[in-house]
């Protein structure tokens, strides 16, 4: 799925990975290949993205929204 993270100053990550672990307000929540559509309000935490290579990378983060839509994945971020 391809994946986009982006901040008010630039986007931090842009590519295809298989897996996004996220600090949903309610607690964690994961993304895989053909998610059901959302959007979902962040809290402080940190994000884990698999990337297509099976590496993994993780971005702290202090809130923000995401929206899955058709194996795309858009994560705005503070």
């Amino acid at each position: 799925m391809n994946l986009q993270i982006i901040t008010p100053d630039s986007k931090i990550f842009d590519g295809e990975a298989s897996l996004v672990k996220l600090p949903g307000i309610d607690g964690f929540f994961e993304v895989l290949e053909n998610h059901a559509p959302i959007i979902s309000v962040l809290k402080k935490g940190e994000l884990k993205v698999i990337k297509a290579d099976k590496t993994e990378t993780f971005f702290p983060i202090k809130g923000g929204v995401v929206e899955v839509l058709n194996n795309k994945v858009l994560i705005l971020v503070q």
